[in-house]
């Protein structure tokens, strides 16, 4: 299938994962260091700002998804080497804190919708994420954010077994080290969708828009 056919507006949605104060930004403790500073350095936020000022331009849906954790850690089971140490920090995280606020580059702007989870390594696990995406008729998930290591990879992963179509951006995910990323876009992430850049995929939506962009539309959800 061509890119221009595959994330279509008419039925693909635009989805930034965990681009949040307390991850990538500047709130981002050293466990995560290495990450926020990859995400720096490859200019991610400016690329999937880009992306993001497009898709509300052609009206696809842009859909944060978000970790957010409720105070003494209530419905989250430390299941992972990740989880336990991440979480070793009590309020780290915490819903409604500065730490899990979406960078103010990003949004959330008018018509975006923010989707938190509660637990969990995937947009979707414990959410009504599916229902969103199906009530809004999206086939395609345009993919960015982070990170390759764990949420992208089973957002994406998720995803397809739920029945959508996935594009994982190259040039606005980040995972590390950046070996590892690499190979996951050539042996995984190439298994499971496209893997086009932030230009690839604006240039289908130019194509296949026909007419120039739109206004955003108005209002919000949560």
């Amino acid at each position: 299938m061509e890119l221009a056919d595959l994330v279509a507006p008419s039925h693909t949605a635009f989805l930034i994962s965990e681009m949040q104060r307390g991850i990538i930004g500047d709130l981002a403790g050293p466990v995560v260091a290495e990450l926020a500073a990859a995400v720096r350095e490859r200019d991610v936020v400016g690329r999937l700002r880009t992306l993001a000022d497009g898709a509300r331009a052609q009206r696809v849906p842009v859909v944060h998804a978000t970790i957010q954790y409720r105070p003494n850690r209530v419905g989250v089971r430390i299941s992972s080497p990740l989880m336990a140490v991440t979480l070793r920090n009590p309020d780290h995280m915490l819903v409604g804190s500065a730490e899990a606020e979406i960078l103010p580059e990003l949004g959330p702007e008018p018509g975006d919708i923010v989707h938190d989870r509660r637990h969990g390594m995937s947009a979707f696990t414990g959410t009504d994420l599916d229902m969103i995406l199906r009530s809004l008729d999206v086939r395609t998930l345009v993919i960015g954010g982070v990170s390759l290591n764990e949420a992208v990879f089973g957002t994406a992963l998720e995803a397809v077994n739920l029945g959508y179509s996935v594009a994982i951006l190259r040039d606005g995910t980040v995972g590390v080290p950046q070996h590892f990323a690499d190979d996951m876009f050539r042996y995984v992430f190439s298994l499971l969708g496209a893997l086009p850049t932030v230009d690839d995929v604006l240039a289908a939506w130019a194509t296949t828009a026909g007419t120039a962009p739109t206004e955003p539309s108005n209002g919000g959800a949560r």
